[in-house]
């Protein structure tokens, strides 16, 4: 299965979201892999804590491979290459495996249409990787640039090939719960230059794209948390008409409930330092909240699940 990782603005959260759902499905003995496709900003190493790679690597990362400068992308076992102590591999876990970005990356700036030959054997490339890690794993994560990035078109293009047909792939858009960020995702996949345009114009379909796509919402201020006790009632009075107002323009954007997959609520720890969110955070340095692991826990559920996936 692919899940491919989509934001239309950074900051969302998505790249430490879905680490975490990353790390949340391994635990539960899916054998998971991770892709760095952020060329521009090539940093997910950073939060699986592995140090060579904070920033990508050297010669053989997803960048390289896809220009044609290594013959395959490198491979991060994270159960036994990061620096975290309390991050190992307990029984019954199956594997998790990064493939980073390549240090000193950049964003491919050359179009589709303007090197259509340099752009074809990227595109196969890009399906051999793709065939070959889903033949092997449980679960692809594939983290995108931001916005309509190159990385967004060149997935496009890879999964509408014969050759990945019949493989289940998923679209997460993730933005958090502010007016600004559902404004951005509603035209990300919506717009005159959205997803399901492009998409369509590739040969997806508008339909098939519209099964395969859902939203996570990220930073949720939950009603009844801690936070929102502390605060005056005026200001909870306040907070409740703010978050009325932006599920009814969610609904209106069409990114509302009925296609809202995940919901992750604001953790302190997480604004502060993007990370895995390990059992030990939770229970014995108590610096994380349960609500939020419990979060990733249901989102890597449902990816994973055809039947709540299909029902939505």
């Amino acid at each position: 299965m692919l899940v491919f990782s989509v934001s239309d603005k950074g900051g969302t959260g998505r790249s430490v979201t879905s680490t975490n759902v990353a790390y949340r499905a391994a635990l539960s003995g899916y054998n998971t892999c991770y892709l760095d496709f952020d060329f521009g900003s090539p940093t997910v190493g950073a939060i699986f804590d592995v140090e060579h790679a904070v920033t990508g690597v050297r010669g053989d990362g997803a960048h390289d491979y896809l220009a044609g400068r290594a013959p395959a992308a490198r491979r991060v076992d994270v159960w036994t290459e990061t620096n975290r102590d309390a991050f190992r591999r307990p029984p019954g876990a199956g594997s998790l495996t990064l493939l980073p970005g390549s240090q000193g990356g950049a964003e491919f700036y050359e179009s589709f249409d303007a090197r259509a030959k340099q752009a074809k054997l990227m595109i196969d490339r890009c399906v051999d990787l793709f065939v070959r890690l889903d033949e092997e794993f449980d679960l692809v994560i594939v983290d995108l640039s931001a916005g309509r990035s190159f990385a967004s078109e060149l997935v496009l293009q890879a999964t509408v090939r014969p050759a990945l047909q019949p493989v289940p792939a998923r679209w997460l858009v993730f933005h958090k719960w502010t007016r600004q960020h559902i404004i951005a995702a509603n035209n990300l996949v919506h717009g005159e230059r959205g997803l399901y345009k492009s998409a369509a114009a590739i040969g997806h379909g508008e339909n098939a794209m519209a099964s395969m796509l859902r939203f996570v919402r990220t930073a949720v201020i939950r009603q009844d948390s801690k936070t929102v006790e502390q605060l005056r009632p005026s200001q909870q009075s306040w907070l409740a008409e703010v978050d009325r107002e932006l599920e009814k323009m969610a609904s209106q954007l069409r990114l509302g409930r009925a296609l809202r997959i995940g919901s992750i609520p604001l953790d302190p720890v997480l604004q502060w330092r993007e990370q895995l969110l390990t059992n030990w955070d939770v229970h014995t340095l108590e610096i994380a909240n349960q609500d939020t692991v419990t979060a990733f826990e249901d989102l890597a559920r449902v990816v994973t699940d055809h039947t709540p996936w299909e029902g939505l």
